[in-house]
């Protein structure tokens, strides 16, 4: 299957919102799902830190990560930002030709 799902955090509700529908308007995604609240425990530059942050679940296609990685690194406001990307094992296949049909696959530059 080729949807998959990319988390990434966010400092603040606001910026996963713009981030959020920049990445569905350029339709690199088909969903993107704003969680709001997420505390974050981890290390940087040698210092334990606790945060609140917002976390976004992005739905779209394996085709599609590269453009949509790039366009996240760009927007995205932390230095390194959390991205990770997970495959789907099992999608509704109505779902699934949702996102694939909402994702366009394009080699225009970001």
């Amino acid at each position: 299957m080729d949807i998959i799902i990319v988390l990434c955090t966010f400092p603040n509700l606001e910026s996963a919102r713009q981030i959020g529908t920049a990445l569905v308007e350029a339709q690199l995604a088909a969903c993107v799902n704003l969680c709001p609240i997420g505390k974050s425990i981890y290390r940087w530059k040698g210092k334990i830190q606790y945060t609140q942050e917002a976390i976004v679940l992005i739905k779209t296609t394996r085709q599609a990560y590269p453009r949509l990685e790039a366009l996240l690194i760009k927007l995205h406001p932390y230095d390194i930002p959390e991205i990770i990307a997970l495959p789907t094992e099992q999608v509704l296949p109505a779902y699934a030709a949702w996102i694939q049909e909402s994702v366009t696959i394009s080699t225009d530059s970001i």
